[in-house]
């Protein structure tokens, strides 16, 4: 069931039940290519649709919005990247341990399943990135550090993500990245959009 809420003149706000309808949605979206759409921005439940209102309304969005038939397979495709990552990260022996395997099992499953990015939030630049490995589920720490450095390499539940600058934050750190995550010297500053597959593979610095 999806609940459509408009916001201002130039956008509505997509609200289903969960991510993986989130997900679908937004590849429906994508795929339809509707008039006047002029950006969608997907979350952990909901896509935020942004029109020209001098081509379409409110009303007409939500109205082909709603007839979509999202297929609840996938998602939408935007590419492929590769991160090269230490795993040197200071909570890598922790996370082994609540999985009850080696810190090196953590690194070959980390790197052996593609994930993909489900959306971007935070901070600019980064990607809540989804798929890996099922058995990660991890609990983001009981107390958040003051300063994780940018391109710190994190998990949290099923997520996994790069740190794009330094910040404050609560995900397990397992390792780090040179590469940049926001480059506003870049034609898209992002690198990680939504869509984009993620690689990581193991290097050593």
């Amino acid at each position: 069931m999806t609940r459509f809420l408009r916001c201002g003149r130039e956008a509505v706000l997509a609200e289903v039940d969960d991510l993986d309808a989130a997900l679908a949605l937004y590849a429906a979206l994508r795929a339809a290519a509707l008039p006047g759409v002029t950006d969608l921005v997907p979350a952990a439940r909901t896509v935020l649709i942004r029109f020209d209102p001098a081509v379409t309304s409110p009303a007409a969005v939500r109205e082909a919005a709603a007839v979509l038939e999202p297929d609840g397979r996938g998602q939408a495709y935007a590419g492929s990247v590769e991160i090269p990552v230490s795993y040197d990260g200071p909570d890598l022996t922790e996370v082994a341990e609540h999985l009850r395997i080696t810190p090196d099992e953590v690194v070959a499953r980390h790197t052996g399943t593609p994930w993909t990015v489900a959306f971007a939030g935070f901070a600019p630049g980064f990607g809540y990135l989804t798929g890996g490995h099922p058995s990660f589920d991890v609990p983001r720490r009981t107390t958040p550090r003051t300063r994780i450095p940018a391109g710190s390499v994190g998990l949290a539940g099923r997520f996994s993500g790069v740190y794009p600058g330094d910040s404050p934050g609560g995900w397990q750190l397992i390792g780090s990245t040179t590469e940049r995550m926001w480059d506003l010297d870049r034609p898209e500053p992002a690198l990680l959009l939504p869509g984009v597959r993620v690689t990581f593979k193991a290097v050593q610095r």
